[in-house]
């Protein structure tokens, strides 16, 4: 997914934001996350293998899974295996965790994730 820029207050500094909704865009996610689907992100939230993650990467802002693969070592990880894994350095790139999914206009259709 190529997420829409987030907030300037997310640019700016992630420590202490506020959690905010992002529109998912396109499939990279599926089947877990679809198109249009909407997502909400905590700045703050807890980051851990398996988390669901909003990262800078290369310039751009993506969603994606975050994988520990041992040693360190970590990649944003999409759901979709037409989609390659991205390596990460370092968890510095993650700048927020998917605490929850809705589907606009279906109030229980809801997932959290937390």
């Amino acid at each position: 997914m190529n997420a829409p820029t987030p907030p300037r207050s997310l640019e700016a500094d992630c420590s202490g934001g506020e959690s905010f909704a992002l529109r998912v865009i396109g499939h990279s996610m599926a089947p877990e996350f679809n198109d249009g689907e909407i997502i909400v992100v905590e700045p703050d939230g807890a980051v851990r293998d398996g988390s669901f993650v909003l990262a800078l990467h290369d310039g751009e802002w993506i969603f994606r899974q975050l994988c520990d693969d041992g040693d360190g070592r970590w990649r944003l990880h999409a759901l979709d295996p037409a989609w390659p894994d991205l390596p990460l350095a370092d968890l510095s790139a993650v700048r927020g965790v998917v605490i929850q999914k809705a589907l606009p206009g279906r109030r229980r259709a809801s997932k959290r994730y937390v």
